[in-house]
């Protein structure tokens, strides 16, 4: 028994440095499931792992910043929304837009409050107890609830018709609107959870761009997934265990530039999406507007 215990460790420190790939991804499944693409991902994670940390640091209290974190990513759901539902503006414009004024935003605030060359930051985290915290467990059960709601609910029927054939849905009496809107609610909710942890729950603390391109790696894992949850957490798995790895190595002492250990997550996202992307079907109406006929 004793020998499992170092197993046990490793797999809880996979699954922590996973955590903010993975939330980012199983809520971008259930977006681009409705027929919404959100590259402003990898923007509304920054915002969330920013106000986290400022409210975190500002109260004392970890579980204010993750929830302010959190409402972040919900409110530049709901502007991205209205831009591609509303006015049926190009999705992938709206989201590299959204990643520019994220990185802007941060950055300018963060160097007004804490100096122009930063500070270093000391941000009270979410407790863990034997290696294991809330939002990890949170991770386990989303997934499994995302899948259930996909694929078991007449409401994930009908979602999923809206990214297939959203004139099947509206037929049905949906609303392919409301529909994309929930679902960008709930991945823009995910994506500012996973930016929050990434803060408040790992670094306890903050930097310029730390997100360092998490959220076009969790995109990178829908597809790799194969837009179902359960394939998407398991993916993020992998580059999680890949991540852990510089700190595996470091332990060893082996002598491995740090460069080639921060870049390996990257590497093998884009391995993923070389040798596994062919032949994927995405959702057939991803990142195309619809507008109800008259």
């Amino acid at each position: 028994m004793p020998e499992l215990l170092p197993l046990l460790a490793g797999l809880l420190t996979i699954i922590r440095y996973t955590a903010p790939v993975a939330l980012a991804a199983i809520g971008e499944t259930v977006n681009q499931k409705s027929g919404v693409i959100n590259i402003g991902l990898e923007g509304m994670m920054l915002v969330a792992a920013f106000f986290a940390m400022l409210v975190g640091l500002s109260t004392g209290n970890p579980w204010l910043g993750l929830l302010a974190g959190t409402g972040s990513g919900l409110l530049l759901a709901a502007i991205s929304s209205w831009f591609t539902l509303s006015l049926s503006a190009d999705q992938v414009v709206v989201g590299t837009a959204l990643n520019l004024f994220a990185l802007g935003i941060t950055g300018t605030l963060y160097r007004a409050k804490f100096g122009q060359s930063g500070a270093l930051l000391d941000v009270k985290t979410i407790p863990q107890w034997n290696g294991i915290d809330p939002v990890m467990v949170f991770l386990i059960l989303a997934a499994l609830a995302a899948w259930f709601l996909l694929f078991r609910t007449g409401w994930g029927l009908a979602l999923r018709a809206a990214g297939e054939y959203p004139k099947a849905a509206e037929a049905s009496g949906y609303s392919v609107k409301k529909l994309r809107l929930g679902a960008g609610l709930f991945g823009g909710a995910f994506a500012g959870l996973a930016g929050a942890y990434l803060s408040v729950g790992i670094s306890g603390s903050f930097a310029e761009n730390m997100t360092a391109g998490r959220g076009f790696i969790a995109i990178a894992m829908v597809t790799f997934g194969r837009w179902k949850p359960q394939l998407v957490l398991l993916a993020a798995l992998l580059i999680g265990f890949v991540e852990s790895l510089q700190y595996r190595f470091q332990s060893l002492g082996w002598n491995v530039p740090f460069q080639l250990l921060l870049a390996l997550p990257y590497i093998v996202a884009l391995l993923v999406l070389v040798l596994v992307g062919k032949g994927t079907l995405a959702p057939a109406a991803l990142a195309q507007a619809y507008q109800r006929e008259k």
